[in-house]
């Protein structure tokens, strides 16, 4: 009896040190990509996680095929498309899991724009149970785009002009996180793989490309991304 009992407080034990090892050490693990090549025609992965979606940006409108409705970009982004810019593009939405750093990098070289948070009083989950696991855990592809959380929660949408792009990162929060850390600033210029900003726990990011309707994007739905490591898209 006493056996059983050691038995389940040293499994109890090795459970929540894992735990506590994954929230305090593995979450915030920080890789260093300060030889990320300078590369004007490539866009670069902007975060660690899988690729939840990839949409074409028709005159500003993205259309959800399950919800069978279009869904203006701003109301993704919460800012308005860049003056000078025709309203095409792309959509790239990379979802992050605990597993994942959870750090956000410059896609490429530029100029940051403005930074606009948006804010809200709840933020609604970004999947259920089973898709958690199935995504967390199991490292499989979920459908996310055109989730009631993409367009509700709370976010903030960071422009970036490089040499030949302008795009955005759109960070969006989970149900349990409230802070969006950023360590750049309006103004800043930042290097390819530059390190932009954290998100707590589960969350996402979306990159806008503005322009381009033939780029060529190099990553698919489900695909895990590396950050920097990773190219998702470039001009040829």
């Amino acid at each position: 009896m006493i056996t059983l009992a050691l038995l389940a407080v040293a499994v109890l034990l090795v459970f929540f040190g894992g735990v506590l090892f994954l929230r305090k050490v593995w979450f915030y693990r920080d890789p260093d990509h300060s030889a990320t090549p300078q590369d004007d025609s490539v866009l670069r992965s902007p975060v660690y996680g899988r690729v939840a979606y990839i949409r074409r940006i028709c005159d500003g409108v993205v259309v959800s095929e399950k919800l069978g409705e279009e869904i203006t970009i701003r109301e993704i982004t919460k800012s308005d498309w860049p003056e000078g810019v025709e309203g095409d593009g792309w959509l790239i939405g990379i979802a992050m899991t605990p597993l994942d750093t959870h750090y956000q990098y410059a896609p490429v070289a530029g100029e940051m724009g403005e930074i606009r948070p948006y804010m809200t009083g709840f933020n609604l989950p970004m999947f259920d149970f089973w898709e958690y696991v199935r995504i967390t855990w199991l490292r499989r592809h979920v459908q996310l785009f055109a989730r009631r959380y993409t367009l509700e929660n709370e976010r903030q949408t960071m422009w970036l002009t490089g040499a030949r792009f302008k795009v955005a990162l759109v960070l969006i929060a989970d149900k349990f996180v409230d802070k969006i850390t950023t360590f750049t600033q309006e103004g800043a210029v930042v290097p390819a793989g530059g390190k932009l900003s954290f998100i707590a726990r589960g969350s996402q990011v979306d990159l806008v490309v503005c322009g381009h309707p033939n780029l060529e994007v190099e990553v698919k739905e489900g695909q895990g991304v590396y950050g920097p490591l990773t190219v998702v898209a470039r001009l040829f």
